[in-house]
């Protein structure tokens, strides 16, 4: 094979390469439109020392969802959200102070729970983390 052909080759081995690693992405955003159901999850955090509670709320894209925080949030909280397609439910409580931070934290989704936690070290563990009920039921 000559020099030109293998550079030829080279040169669309690559661009096949990036266009391969945006071909998942773009497929995760098909699926989401396609899938454009909505859901609602109730979350609930209970305990005490939390400084704030981060979570999905709906903004953003399915696999890169833009979370909305609450700062020092009066205890016990609950929020009702609507997701939609596959946008995965995740709510997080955070304590500074881990010195008491008992904290439960909870994803309910039509009666049903979807996760739960509970512990001291759950404030800085990641919370609670639900995948998307749609097309399950």
């Amino acid at each position: 094979m000559n020099r030109s052909a293998r550079s030829a080759l080279s040169v669309l081995a690559a661009v096949g390469l990036a266009f391969g690693g945006t071909a998942c992405s773009e497929a995760v955003d098909t699926v989401d439109k396609a899938v454009n159901e909505e859901y609602q999850v109730t979350y609930e955090v209970m305990g005490k020392n939390v400084d704030s509670i981060s979570y999905h709320a709906g903004g953003g894209k399915a696999m890169d969802p833009k979370p909305e925080t609450v700062d020092k949030p009066t205890l016990p909280w609950k929020k009702t959200v609507t997701l939609r397609g596959i946008m995965p439910a995740a709510v997080m409580p955070v304590a500074a102070d881990l010195t008491g931070a008992e904290v439960t934290c909870k994803i309910t989704y039509k009666g049903k729970v979807l996760a739960e936690k509970k512990g001291e070290g759950l404030a800085t563990a990641g919370g609670c983390v639900a995948e998307s009920p749609v097309g399950t039921e």
